[in-house]
């Protein structure tokens, strides 16, 4: 009896031991590195693909939980710079931290708040949430520190959330949709689905960094022409030749870099649709894997995907400003028309205008983000399209990622090379004017 008392009572005394370790701080090793607000970004771009969000709106999901999880990260290193008072209508706001509360846990918290207010499946962002808030927990975060941890993250959120409110995209859901035109120079929706020109007026999205969304207008494309010695009709022609003799290593480039949403696929009478990654979403991973590669802590990889996500959201709105400027027709239309009728393109045709490519845009403003913060060469083990089926790529630096994005275009048979060539221009400035304007440490403020 005198020995199980004993025994018990050195069990309530370990259990008072463990109860003050953790009351005492002991617990802030429970979120050291980005993996929760990895396996966050994970869940939303599932939802994103499970709600068939396109590409431009994508990058505005990604974007502001991406912010709001930095901005606690501000408060936790006097290294890093806000990014209120430095993104466009973005007001500064003196947030102070209260006593007892977990940043790390905050900044999740401010991701997940966000996240949800800007999706569809709700349900399926808050679920991922509880589980991970659940694990958390049971690594010994104190209950009154959990709690003021996920209050303060939802204030910092819902700052945020303020703010996507007045980007001017529940407006431009009422806009009109994009009226085909006759002109035989103009984008026309592609089979198999003919799908309707998407986001029409992204252009009037505010941008965060961009003074305008025409701030870095491309030169016009090639003027149209049918003539067969016409050099649009040569740009055309390179298009199909390189389609009917694509080796096996540009058609991998092509699948890889896809990041097609919605494709339509069409078996007899049948039709149905395949959803996978957007090409934003894509280069999200890629700023996760790099973080990780890296070793940065979770205040590190909330700085890649804010910055990273900044870059992409601007670049979809200088792209989509020349694309429904130009409204250039897509090469599918073109060959069929004026070269065979036949022919199809090894990628399905994505529903918007041709010029410039939207790949070859973002893919390069991410791309100069991503060397600023992790150098150059950086090598990099691009395992972001593993979960669609497809294999790893590898590569040596981020601008080398951007470039084989941008050229895939060419091997999918979508774009002629005057709107990977302009693109990647155009991004490259989006990108440097960004980290021109925009700071995220503060030792970086007397450069710009």
């Amino acid at each position: 009896m005198k020995s199980l008392f004993n025994n018990m009572f050195l069990i309530a005394l370990l259990v008072i031991v463990l109860a003050s370790c953790q009351e005492n701080g002991e617990y802030e090793d429970v979120i050291t590195d980005g993996s929760y607000q990895t396996a966050a970004q994970i869940r939303l771009t599932n939802v994103i693909i499970h709600d068939i969000f396109s590409p431009p709106v994508a990058s505005r999901i990604y974007a502001y939980p991406s912010i709001a999880a930095y901005e606690v990260a501000v408060l936790a290193d006097p290294q890093y710079k806000s990014m209120m008072g430095q993104l466009n209508g973005f007001e500064k706001r003196d947030f102070e931290v209260p006593e007892d509360v977990y940043l790390p846990l905050a900044s999740l918290a401010a991701y997940y708040k966000t996240a949800t207010a800007l999706i569809f499946s709700e349900e399926k962002m808050t679920s991922h949430r509880d589980m991970a808030f659940e694990e958390i927990r049971k690594k010994g975060v104190p209950k009154k520190v959990f709690q003021k941890s996920v209050a303060f993250g939802e204030e910092v959120a819902e700052h945020v959330i303020e703010y996507s409110k007045k980007d001017n995209y529940h407006q431009s859901r009422s806009f009109e949709k994009y009226t085909v035109s006759n002109d035989p120079n103009t984008w026309q929706p592609t089979p198999p689905a003919y799908m309707e020109g998407i986001e029409p007026h992204w252009n009037k999205i505010r941008p965060f960094a961009l003074d305008s969304a025409g701030q870095f207008k491309s030169v016009p494309p090639t003027e149209f022409s049918n003539d067969p010695s016409s050099l649009f009709y040569k740009e055309a022609e390179e298009v199909f030749h390189t389609i009917n003799n694509l080796t096996d290593e540009q058609k991998d480039i092509a699948f890889f870099w896809d990041c097609n949403p919605y494709k339509v696929n069409v078996k007899g009478h049948v039709m149905f649709a395949e959803k996978k990654i957007t090409p934003g979403g894509h280069w999200m991973g890629i700023a996760s894997i790099a973080a990780k590669a890296d070793g940065r802590d979770w205040k590190g990889t909330a700085e890649a995907l804010a910055l990273t996500s900044v870059a992409l959201f601007d670049g979809f709105i200088a792209c989509w400003d020349e694309k429904y400027r130009s409204v250039l027709i897509r090469p599918e239309t073109y060959i069929n028309k004026y070269i065979d009728e036949d022919w199809l393109p090894l990628l399905q045709t994505p529903p918007f205008p041709e010029y410039t490519s939207g790949h070859s845009v973002i893919s390069n403003a991410a791309s100069k983000t991503l060397t600023k913060i992790f150098g150059e060469p950086f090598h990099i083990v691009d395992s972001t399209e593993v979960a669609y089926g497809l294999p790893i790529r590898e590569f040596e630096s981020f601008r080398q990622a951007a470039d084989e994005a941008a050229i895939s275009r060419l091997y999918g048979g979508i774009h002629y090379m005057p709107a990977i060539v302009h693109g990647s221009t155009k991004g490259q400035k989006v990108g440097e004017h960004l980290l021109g304007k925009v700071s995220t440490k503060t030792e970086n403020l007397a450069e710009n």
